[in-house]
């Protein structure tokens, strides 16, 4: 008997948490190593697998950011970034998506190799805006402030994002979160509303809801990466129900960091059943080793959720994607035809 698709056909599927820097192919890794004589830890696409993707659960957030190494090693010039940028719209088409939001931290790929943060910027843009036009792929871009670098870098950061202004939709904050807490970037978030771009925060992954209270009060956030431990607080979960607060789920990333220990650890269904526009994302895939697919074909069942709830994830994604409500029926109509 052959068992029934999660994802529906009729609806458009979606990523709102991917991070372009985290999506570099193995393939690439090992020809940009190649040509640019870099000390590789192997030659071939099995040894060098367990460099770069998880193969175990880490024990948290930073273990699993340290699996990034060879993906910025190879961010030697901004051609390899552009050529990483159109690849990774490539890959969303191979994957079958019809939209997709890349995000990236241009501090974070320029600091291996003192690349300019700001020519970092336009190569990304440049290069998915191409691979967007030459293989009809809608994507939009939401630059990050890695808050790791502190408070001084995160404004230059913002600096070298907004000469990009009108082709980047919204601004995150990701990296330490236990260490590095949403109100020391205040400022920087009100200028990001003010140059019109959408906010979405890493929160409530490696921090309590407290975190996620100050994206959203601090930061004005629409949307919360991750938000797993707003399960605590049903007060939160209410408020961001009641204000269509989006939390961008990532059900395998959550397990790889030890956020959660297993799917059915995941409180992806509680946030439904409470009425949040939660949805599925694969944050790293590259790094997870997993596809969107993936993640509602075999991830969403054994998190406990059936085919009600994929379908209203991907309804929400569309809903909560920052995307104008002309694009949004765009993509509707698009998937219906």
């Amino acid at each position: 008997m052959q068992i029934k698709s999660m994802i529906d056909p009729t609806l458009p599927l979606i990523d709102l948490h991917r991070h372009l820097d985290g999506s570099v192919r193995l393939e690439t890794i090992l020809d940009l190593g190649r040509q640019h004589n870099l000390p590789l830890p192997a030659h071939d696409l099995e040894g060098l697998k367990p460099h770069v993707q998880i193969v175990e659960p880490q024990p948290g957030v930073m273990a699993f950011i340290a699996k990034f190494h060879w993906m910025t090693e190879v961010m030697v010039d901004l051609k390899a970034c552009w050529r990483i940028a159109y690849e990774n719209v490539e890959d969303l088409v191979t994957q079958h998506l019809d939209y997709a939001e890349l995000r990236f931290s241009p501090w974070f790929m320029a600091e291996k190799h003192s690349l300019d943060p700001q020519g970092v910027v336009e190569a990304v843009v440049d290069g998915v805006q191409t691979a967007s036009r030459d293989l009809d792929c809608p994507v939009g871009l939401i630059g990050i402030i890695s808050r790791t670098y502190g408070v001084e870098t995160a404004w230059k950061e913002l600096k070298a994002l907004a000469t990009c202004q009108d082709s980047i939709c919204g601004l995150d904050l990701a990296g330490d979160e236990a260490q590095f807490p949403a109100p020391l970037f205040e400022e920087h978030f009100q200028h990001a509303r003010e140059l019109g771009w959408s906010v979405t925060v890493h929160a409530g992954e490696s921090a309590g809801p407290e975190s996620i209270w100050n994206a959203i009060r601090a930061l004005g956030a629409a949307r919360i990466g991750h938000a797993v431990s707003a399960v605590q607080d049903p007060a939160l979960m209410d408020d961001m129900a009641r204000n269509s607060i989006g939390i961008e789920a990532n059900l395998t990333s959550n397990i790889q960091t030890s956020t959660v220990d297993t799917y059915a650890d995941h409180p992806l269904r509680t946030f439904l059943d409470h009425g949040i526009l939660a949805t599925i994302n694969t944050d790293d895939p590259g790094i997870s080793n997993i596809d969107l697919t993936f993640e509602y074909e075999v991830a969403a069942p054994a998190a406990g959720l059936n085919q009600d709830h994929a379908r209203r994830l991907q309804e929400n994604a569309v809903q909560i994607a920052f995307l104008s409500p002309q694009e949004k029926e765009a993509l509707r109509r698009k998937k219906a035809a």
